[in-house]
């Protein structure tokens, strides 16, 4: 099953992928889809997909969790070390656009140091606490698209990563949710970024470190999990910080982020 969130005139709503068509739900977003189930599910109007304006997948997660180090061709680029466990940080709901939405670029006196990541998306479909290996998958609601756009120099201003991470206006996430009776466990899908057409990132979700799997499990040894709540995978090698010289994103570029099986997110880079 695929879903998404539509922009309507009345709210957001979430919608279930019908071909070519939408047909609207009663829940606001898909989190709020998958926390209520039941007369949530039930169907409403259809819209052409053609036609809608896609919101943020998730519009109100309660938690956006993310994952750093996690691809082997990244931690090669980046001269570090395989981690032990997985390296988390975190974002707020601010920093989410849909889709299609513009990318907000801070203006040039702030930063000019802006990278593009792709990565694959988790989100939370049960609640999960302590949880084994099968009721982690278990509990996967499906994957999405996620860019961590990232403002290196406030990410490097000092150990922390939050700063760099959770600009507002600056973090794609769609288009779907594909449930996993379509993908599994999210692993073997081709993931990439282009800008302007040009491939900066062509990796394969197989070259992580902690797979969706692991991250589920072990982040619910830590904090309950709830329906809706975001987990950005992390990035595969090709970021622009890595490259020499370094390559940043600029007012007006096209930012595709694909992965197989799952779908695009097109976003173009607007200063203020």
């Amino acid at each position: 099953m695929r879903l998404t969130t539509v922009r309507t005139d009345t709210g957001t709503r979430a919608a279930r992928v019908e071909g070519d068509d939408l047909v609207l739900l009663q829940a606001r977003d898909v989190g709020a889809l998958l926390a209520d189930g039941g007369d949530a599910l039930a169907d409403g109007p259809t819209v052409a997909a053609a036609d809608a304006d896609l919101a943020p997948l998730v519009t109100h997660p309660g938690k956006i969790v993310c994952v750093g180090v996690n691809y082997r061709d990244h931690i090669e680029e980046m001269g570090r070390d395989v981690p032990p466990a997985p390296t988390y940080f975190a974002k707020f709901r601010e920093a989410l656009i849909g889709p299609t939405d513009d990318i907000q670029l801070p203006a040039p006196s702030v930063s000019t140091s802006i990278d593009w990541e792709a990565e694959l998306a988790i989100v939370i479909g049960s609640r999960l606490r302590h949880g084994n290996a099968a009721q982690a998958m278990a509990a996967i609601g499906g994957f999405t698209v996620l860019n961590d756009v990232s403002v290196r120099d406030y990410q490097r201003r000092t150990t922390q990563f939050l700063a760099g991470k959770t600009f507002e206006g600056m973090t794609p996430l769609g288009p779907h949710l594909v449930t996993t009776d379509e993908v599994g466990d999210g692993s073997g899908l081709a993931i990439s970024a282009m800008v302007d057409g040009v491939v900066k990132q062509s990796s394969n979700t197989s070259e992580l470190v902690f797979n969706a799997v692991d991250i589920v499990q072990d982040l619910s040894t830590i904090i309950t999990l709830e329906p809706g709540d975001v987990i950005a995978t992390g990035t595969p090698g090709g970021v622009g910080a890595a490259r020499t010289p370094p390559e940043w994103l600029t007012d007006g570029a096209v930012l595709r982020t694909e992965i197989s099986e799952l779908g695009a997110c097109v976003n173009t880079c607007r200063l203020p």
